[in-house]
């Protein structure tokens, strides 16, 4: 219970993420988040690599952010904030996943499993985490990206889109979204 108590508190991370709410912009919390990306896989399957476990990605999915109760959000450009942040996230993952025990082990693991990113569930779950701030930044018309001068190569490149174990139709879809921010002046060329 005193795990369940805690990971409410994610409802209190914000994201750098923006959501458009009747016309007005704020930022994404991780519940928010970890439940629209569970979302992303469960509607995507069809686009996973064959033999991926979908249950297991959603768990990962679900689990990935926990760590940011203690460790914070960090944007995902600002590589300051990233230097340390493995080191942040592996202290968040020991406290919080101890209090479960076995349990927690096991969750813990999985979170290993999504960070390092080397299985189909992994690399599809990734793909899902990357994909929806994309989506996100498109629809606040590139707030987040105007504000932190943004350009596409990052998203690229932060997204491993070039090289990212995905279905090239997702891929596609990917950069000609991309294509289109830039276009409308929501990403920098």
């Amino acid at each position: 219970m005193d795990f369940l108590i805690k990971i409410e508190d994610m409802k209190r991370i914000y994201r750098q993420s923006i959501l458009e709410e009747n016309g007005i912009y704020r930022r994404e919390n991780d519940a928010e988040h970890s439940w629209h990306i569970c979302m992303y896989a469960l509607v995507l399957r069809e686009y996973a690599p064959k033999g991926t476990d979908i249950f297991k990605c959603i768990r990962m999915l679900l689990i990935h952010d926990l760590v940011e109760i203690y460790a914070g959000d960090t944007y995902l450009y600002d590589e300051k904030a990233n230097s340390d942040k493995r080191q942040r996230e592996e202290q968040a993952a020991e406290k919080l996943y101890s209090v479960l025990g076995e349990q927690g082990d096991e969750l813990k693991a999985l979170w290993y499993e999504f960070d390092e990113g080397k299985t189909l569930e992994a690399q599809f779950a990734n793909a899902c985490d990357r994909l929806q701030p994309i989506i996100l930044n498109y629809r606040s018309k590139g707030e987040k990206w105007k504000e932190n001068n943004i350009h596409v190569s990052q998203v690229i490149e932060k997204g491993k889109w070039k090289t990212r174990n995905i279905d090239e139709r997702v891929r596609q879809f990917v950069f000609a979204l991309l294509d289109e921010c830039v276009e409308k002046g929501y990403l920098l060329s």
